[in-house]
């Protein structure tokens, strides 16, 4: 059995044909030379380039020596057994000795005796020396001829890769060779000659660059291919579904996308569990597996060289203060995509623990991009994806990092642990959803245009995609029954509600997001009937998240002050479906008490809030974005402007129509959070540690939710003051200027006034809602 290019075909009247043999048995050398025979080529004496994956291979001077010699790379593949109509490895070809890829020569004789179809002898595609040479001395600068008969070893490597992975699949397409193929570029080395790591010091090593190299190249088993997503479907099935929820036309979409361009998937990131949630997905549908991105601490002991061996790419968190890495790392990533690779990575650079997308980072994308102005490849396409759960064991790590404890260390305990959670109780579903790609071209132009040659204008394309991608992947992000259930217990701040409550409380907002065609999970859209409420609330009950008390004369259920931050995670992830409403709502009661144009003052009153909240939410340009508030309100009443300009009698009845009312949940959270901030900004004794300003910020929450000055307990956390230093920073706040008390009292005034509106527009919803359960009668 062969696959590949046509031996016979090579051999047949061409004596200046020479086969290039690779083989790590007698058992493999002697089954291509039965091949060599078969095909005719008797008289041939092949070349050996000694066993597969050799980085040292050379071939031969005397065999380069002519242009018009064509060299043919032959070697041998050996599939798994088959099993239900596929070959796979399982999982206990994870033990040593039973890799069915490269099985030993023991296994070979003995799956040649019994099952022969098991070996492929593998030809690569031809090439002249003459076009080799001109390829290696474009590579390389040709400036080693004694490099020359590495070069062709590498190229008759990676053609017989090629012709294993047709074998195999696209899904076994991987690199190899990386480290020498990019150490031997002369665009690297160029490149390297240019690095400096202090004034006045000379460049680093090719030496130097290779371990940096050695610290990142990653590598595809073909063993772990198979079994890796099946290893990660093992842990998050102890307590998930089996099946992840797909959206079956997205899937398709995706697929052809990467069948045209390299693709990068930029996810969301909730969890640790997203990246084997999408492996596993990818391997369910049949995609290409993809280089994914994760964290040097996530490298320790023996797992970090499995993973790696599993195309994981172990990146450093700080990058900054070494340019070597910074360079081999740019050129590493250019190196991936332009042999067509595919990459993964959070967009996010870390988890999100608040639940709602945190701002885009740069780094890894602007490697791309330069890898795409460059002219190395013809275009990327940025792939959103987003990984909801129904429940997470991991919110009440989250909620005690948001009261200010520490993140515990990765290790083998805190992997057992983790693992070990999994399987404490089920969860629920895992939905997986791919948005729209992104070209990167649509954004960056065309390579050498105005964009590559400005730097400024390079950022702000790449600030802009980062954008576009990070809104598609929130657009898609399908809304829960837990976040639905959660949102409404939330907004009672530990007031307990009665089913009939709970029910009546998720009508307004079913109707809402229907109204909107906002992507819903199918049990989110199943809460119009009783039963999936209550097997929503009773499994948010078996979490420990709500508290059901059922002494009384019916079940009350309630999230009390201890659970409250966490429940917040799930409550977070669909807020931005909610969003404009609430920047309407508190924007008409801005407009009720203008004293003149009260529309003009409605519009100010959108630029304010979305300066004020732009480092929470991911808001389209100003324009556009305008453009949706006004749909916004016109789908409120189609006459709202004229209304605003009625008077404030009229703004009353306008925002007393607006249903549901929600800026007391969606936005409130927030401001308090900066508003305990701004309290702290404007003593008198403000210290200079932004940790210290939080730690403080956290004291004054705990005062203020004693005092009843605060709605809830879950405006009192480190996460959100994190933002809200961002944002007095951005503000100029911590600069030495005149009269900066002032700027910071006034700080304080304006997040003291939108608190009141606040206050205000929730008063309004209890009003409703009372209304409402005392016309709905008992039972809701």
């Amino acid at each position: 059995m062969s696959a590949g290019a046509d031996l016979a075909g090579l051999l047949a009247g061409q004596p200046d044909t020479v086969v290039l043999t690779q083989a790590a048995t007698p058992a493999e050398a002697r089954l291509i030379q039965e091949r060599i025979a078969a095909a005719g080529g008797t008289d041939r004496t092949p070349v050996s380039l000694g066993p597969p994956g050799s980085s040292d291979a050379r071939i031969p001077p005397s065999v380069l020596d002519r242009d018009d010699v064509r060299l043919v790379p032959v070697r041998v593949a050996w599939l798994p057994e088959e099993h239900a109509g596929g070959r796979a490895a399982r999982l206990h070809d994870l033990l040593p000795g039973h890799d069915p890829y490269h099985p030993s020569e023991h296994q070979q004789e003995r799956i040649l005796a019994r099952q022969p179809d098991r070996a492929t002898v593998l030809v690569g595609e031809p090439a002249t020396v003459a076009s080799l040479r001109q390829h290696w001395a474009e590579a390389t600068g040709g400036d080693d001829p004694a490099g020359f008969g590495g070069y062709v070893a590498r190229r008759a490597t990676l053609a017989l890769d090629r012709a294993e992975y047709r074998l195999l699949g696209p899904r076994y397409k991987t690199p190899s060779l990386v480290k020498e193929e990019i150490l031997s570029s002369r665009r690297f080395r160029t490149g390297l000659s240019q690095v400096r790591r202090g004034p006045g010091d000379t460049p680093p090593s090719l030496d130097e660059a290779g371990q940096v190299l050695d610290e990142l190249a990653a590598g595809w088993s073909r063993r772990l291919i198979d079994i890796m997503p099946n290893l990660g479907r093992l842990i998050f099935q102890r307590g998930f579904d089996p099946q992840i929820d797909y959206d079956d036309s997205q899937v398709e979409r995706l697929r052809g996308a990467m069948q045209r361009h390299p693709c990068i998937f930029l996810w969301s990131h909730r969890s640790n569990l997203d990246n084997l949630v999408l492996s596993a997905a990818m391997q369910e549908q049949g995609l290409p597996p993809a280089h994914v991105f994760g964290g040097i601490n996530m490298a320790f002991g023996p797992m970090g060289a499995i993973l790696r061996r599993a195309g994981v790419i172990f990146i450093r968190r700080s990058t900054g203060d070494d340019p070597l890495y910074k360079y081999v790392l740019r050129e590493y990533v250019g190196y991936v995509l332009e042999k067509r690779f595919n990459l993964s990575w959070s967009i996010e650079g870390t988890r999100s623990r608040t639940g709602k997308m945190l701002p885009p980072r740069l780094g890894l994308l602007s490697y791309a991009a330069d890898a795409y102005l460059q002219g190395r490849v013809d275009d990327i396409s940025l792939l959103p994806v987003s990984i909801t759960y129904d429940q997470l064991n991991e919110i009440a790590e989250y909620a005690d990092y948001a009261r200010g404890g520490q993140k515990k260390p990765e290790g083998f305990g805190w992997l057992y642990g983790f693992i070990k959670a999994q399987g404490a109780r089920h969860y629920g579903k895992i939905y997986v959803r791919f948005g729209e790609p992104v070209a990167l071209s649509s954004f960056l132009g065309a390579p050498g245009g105005p964009v590559a040659a400005d730097p400024a204008a390079r950022r702000l394309a790449l600030q802009k995609t980062a954008f576009e991608v990070a809104w598609r992947i929130n657009q898609g992000m399908p809304v829960t029954a837990t976040a639905l259930v959660t949102t409404v217990l939330l907004a009672m701040h530990g007031t307990a509600l009665t089913f009939g409550q709970v029910r009546l409380g998720l009508a307004d907002g079913l109707d809402y997001l229907e109204s909107r065609t906002v992507p819903m999970t199918a049990s989110a859209r199943a809460l119009t009937a009783a039963e999936p409420v209550r097997a929503t609330l009773d499994a948010l009950a078996a979490g420990g998240l709500v508290t059901c008390t059922a002494d009384g004369r019916e079940p009350v259920w309630l999230i009390g002050p201890d659970h409250q931050l966490a429940a917040t995670f799930y409550r977070n992830s669909l807020i931005h479906f909610l969003l404009d409403t609430a920047l309407c709502e508190l924007a008409v009661l801005r407009a009720r008490d203008a004293a003149a144009d009260p529309a003009g003052a409605f519009w100010d009153e959108i630029a304010r809030l979305r300066d004020l909240l732009k480092f929470e939410f991911y808001f389209q340009e100003r324009e556009e974005h305008r453009r949706q508030v006004g749909e916004e309100m016109a789908r409120h009443d189609p006459a709202w402007e004229d209304r605003l300009r009625a008077g404030p009698a009229e703004a009353d009845a306008l925002l007393a129509g607006m249903r549901p009312l929600v800026s007391q949940v969606v936005v409130r959270p927030f401001v308090e959070a900066y508003r305990l901030v701004a309290d702290v900004l404007a003593e008198d004794d403000l210290p200079a540690d932004p940790e210290e300003i939080a730690r403080r910020a956290l004291g004054l929450g705990h005062q203020y939710v004693a005092q009843g000055r605060l709605r809830s307990a879950e405006s009192v956390s480190v996460l959100l003051f994190q933002t809200a230093l961002l944002l007095a920073r951005n503000r100029g706040l911590f600069e030495p200027v005149p009269d900066q008390a002032g700027r910071r009292a006034a700080f304080v005034a304006e997040l003291r006034d939108l608190v009141r509106r606040l206050d205000q527009i929730e008063n309004l919803a209890i009003q409703r809602y009372i209304r409402d359960a005392v016309i709905a009668g008992p039972g809701g």
